[in-house]
């Protein structure tokens, strides 16, 4: 690179701050048209912009030079971000606070070879920093970060569990939102990125190189990589948070209503714009940095609905055909999750055809059914492909449990969430999580309600593995990892949300690795064709059937303590055949 060239249409004057030590060194850039360029410092140099002009934030100019503002393509930084209310406030000097970024050397590509994930296959969610805190066959200096799942009790965890693909959340650089300091909480999420390339420093303090080697390691076992991005919102926040580099420079970048006020249909103070085509090109350049630099495989996009909004959702918006067009790209897996909390934001099933799509649809109705309150008929829509929403095209990514919500034994053991550790009086997370305490809320040393939640994990998990199209499975779910009934547990990096490794229930974690190699061995990418679904007296099951307690081999009680199944008489003859032996809680 001999040019460094940032976006501020709007600015008076933007100046290249270059660092050694504490010491600073401001260039002039020069303009050209809406760009700003100057020399690219030498590799090493840690940098930052300042951009002046008029200081207006109900006409959306936020210009001050006093603010020190991150590249918003910079690829590494040189420490986290760290909130404070002075990045808010004008004219009070920033550089001690906000990190610089790192100039890089050119960054190698990474062959392009096809995605290492296979549709119908596992993906598995990791929190980066919760996974192997408390590893201790992790080496200290290791745990919490991406460098940690090359280890190899790591690496064989996921082998046992047949793992497809890891799906990595947010590992950019992210701030803290500002009303957790005061609560001396932080994020444990990442959820509230700044700009979209630069890895965070806590999670991967090797920077490019040591993602790129954590995915090969992966890669050398026949396992993906999938990243969590954020593009729908960024830590800038409302008109009360800070300015750290995009509402420096060009606030265009945030949708706004037509009096000028942000829009926020994400529930995070600010809303990328999608209709600019700057923010669409940022996109695009970011997912091909993490191609062709770190080898990634694909990408989940978290509430993707505001990326084809232009404002209302468009299934051809324009971000889906230049995805499709790039040649990193083309083939790279692309799961959305479908909705945002903008007008008309629940989008589950509409997007391009070649995208998966996580199913909040399967979720619910599969701890409805295991709860007792929808019926076999409808569980067994959601196990065949959820052909009510997609159709004959298996998109789905079922899951019983995500990082947002009850894990899945705190599904079983706690009607309601408790969230008070989160500092907003337990008002904040799911109010309905279709959960139930199977005789005790939380924990329990009753034998009776200790086994009921071992049943019940079974037999979930069970419905999880013979289920049509792609599953997931979020890390610890696999050996009953509880986060004390906590449903929105964002705020919390501390052991609510670091799993337990050696608390672990052994027993279900094996349970798991069987009904994983079970799966491995058959095809979920296709859905059955009328006929193929049938009772254990062979006769094919019809809506009547679905619904009649006197089907051979079908058993269950919708109206008791508990939900029981004697196995649910459901044989799927084709395309793979296995044993009956259908899903079990005793």
């Amino acid at each position: 690179m001999t040019q460094l060239s940032v976006r501020a249409p709007r600015a008076e004057a933007v100046m290249l701050c270059l660092f050694e030590g504490e010491t600073e060194t401001r260039v002039p850039m020069v303009r050209g048209g809406d760009d700003w360029s100057a020399k690219a410092p030498a590799p090493g140099t840690r940098y930052g912009l300042r951009a002046q002009g008029e200081w207006a934030p109900e006409r959306g100019l936020w210009f001050d030079p006093a603010k020190l503002l991150v590249d918003p393509r910079a690829v590494e930084l040189d420490r986290p971000f760290t909130y404070s209310p002075a990045l808010s406030q004008y004219g009070v000097d920033t550089a001690p606070l906000v990190p610089r970024a790192v100039m890089l050397e050119p960054l190698p590509d990474v062959p392009l070879q096809p995605p290492h994930f296979t549709r119908g296959g596992l993906i598995y969610e990791v929190n980066v920093r919760g996974f192997t805190m408390l590893h201790t066959d992790v080496p200290e200096a290791q745990r919490g970060t991406v460098a940690a799942l090359a280890h190899p009790a790591v690496l064989a965890h996921l082998e046992k569990l047949r793992v497809s693909a890891v799906e990595l959340m947010p590992i950019t650089a992210w701030i803290d939102e500002r009303h957790l300091p005061p609560l001396g909480l932080r994020n444990a999420w990442g959820y509230n990125p700044v700009v979209p390339m630069a890895l965070d420093p806590r999670l991967c303090p090797g920077g490019v190189a040591e993602l790129r080697e954590a995915v090969a390691a992966l890669h050398a076992r026949g396992i993906g990589v999938i990243l969590d991005l954020v593009f729908n919102h960024t830590g800038e926040s409302d008109i009360l948070g800070p300015v750290l580099s995009f509402r420096g420079l060009d606030n265009a970048a945030y949708a706004h209503a037509p009096d000028g006020s942000l829009i926020n249909d994400t529930g995070c103070g600010n809303t990328l714009d999608f209709a600019y085509a700057a923010v669409r090109a940022l996109v695009v350049d970011t997912l091909r940095h993490f191609v062709r630099h770190c080898g990634i495989d694909g990408f989940r996009f978290d509430l993707a609905t505001v990326m084809a909004r232009g404002p209302g959702f468009a299934a051809d918006a324009p971000i889906f055909a230049e995805i499709a067009a790039d040649p990193w790209l083309a083939d790279r897996v692309m799961i959305a999750e479908p909705w945002d909390i903008g007008p008309g934001g629940y989008q589950l099933g509409r997007f391009p055809a070649h995208w998966l799509e996580w199913n909040d649809r399967y979720r619910d109705d599969v701890r409805r059914f295991w709860r007792g309150d929808a019926g076999v008929g409808l569980l067994a829509t959601r196990i065949a492909g959820c052909s009510d929403i997609f159709g004959k095209d298996c998109r789905a990514v079922n899951y019983l449990a995500a990082h947002d919500g009850f894990t899945l034994a705190d599904t079983l053991a706690y009607e309601h969430r408790h969230n008070h550790a989160n500092g907003e009086d337990n008002r904040d997370g799911h109010g309905e999580n279709f959960s139930w305490n199977n005789g005790a809320e939380g924990t329990s040393e009753d034998p009776q309600v200790l086994a009921r939640r071992a049943a019940f994990a079974r037999a979930m998990l069970g419905t999880l593995f013979v289920s049509t199209g792609t599953i997931m499975l979020t890390a610890g779910d696999e050996f009953g990892r509880s986060q004390q009934g906590n449903n929105n547990a964002y705020a919390q990096d501390n052991a609510v949300t670091w799993v337990d490794w050696e608390g672990r229930d052994r027993a279900l974690e094996d349970h798991v690795a069987a009904l994983a190699a079970w799966r491995a061995q058959r095809d979920f990418t296709q859905f059955p064709d009328e006929g193929e679904w049938r009772a254990l007296d062979g006769v094919p099951m019809d809506a009547a059937r679905w619904e009649d307690p006197a089907t051979p081999g079908f058993s269950w009680e919708a109206k008791g303590e508990a939900v029981r199944s004697t196995g649910l008489g459901i044989d799927r003859t084709a395309p793979w055949a296995g044993p009956r032996g259908g899903i079990e809680a005793r």
